[in-house]
């Protein structure tokens, strides 16, 4: 059990018999009455968001997750393959668990898997990934210096934004959280 002295962001918890992940939360501490924790929550896997209030202090039941790093090995459609590092196990995920992820793994990199009770809720993936460019206009010879962006295809298929002076089969750094180009990459 934890209590609500203990909320953090990122932190999951069983609320109404589902796996709830606390995104945000506010201690408040009115001039009349008991102190009280505003709290928001992301159902992990519906994506739904709620928000609830408690009194301070307030017990909830805290949830025992396992993170495994495993290689992603490919995809066929509706599921993606994952094999553990060491006992060389795989295991297949479905595209709803991975998400938005998918535009970030691709084969052979190494990922976190998240379990409870032996099923996948969650795969997380490193906060910068290395990408080639694979599709891109060419840049024009009077903008190099200016911070202009063009669109940019990479190898995962995702299109981001990239400075004018980026060419096809460059690589470059993204920072997976927000999608956006963060340098170019060797």
């Amino acid at each position: 059990m934890i209590s609500t002295a203990d909320f953090r962001n990122g932190l999951i918890v069983i609320q109404d018999n589902d796996l709830m992940e606390i995104v945000e939360f506010q201690h408040v501490k009115p001039g009349k009455g008991g102190a009280f924790v505003r709290t928001r929550f992301k159902n992990i896997l519906t994506g739904r968001v709620l928000e609830r209030t408690f009194r301070s202090g307030e017990k909830m039941e805290d949830v025992r997750l396992e993170d495994e790093t495993y290689q992603y090995l490919y995809n066929d459609g509706d599921l993606f393959h994952f094999m553990h590092k060491d006992t060389f196990e795989q295991i297949a995920v479905s595209a709803s668990v991975v998400g938005d992820n998918k535009n970030w793994i691709k084969e052979n990199m190494d990922v976190t898997l998240t379990f409870y009770d032996n099923r996948v809720i969650l795969v997380k993936v490193p906060l910068h990934v290395i990408l080639q460019i694979t599709k891109s206009d060419p840049g024009i010879q009077g903008d190099r210096s200016s911070g202009g962006t063009k669109p940019a295809t990479l190898e995962t298929g995702v299109t981001i934004q990239v400075p004018l002076f980026l060419n096809e089969g460059e690589k470059v750094r993204v920072d997976t959280r927000t999608g956006q180009y963060i340098e170019r990459a060797n």
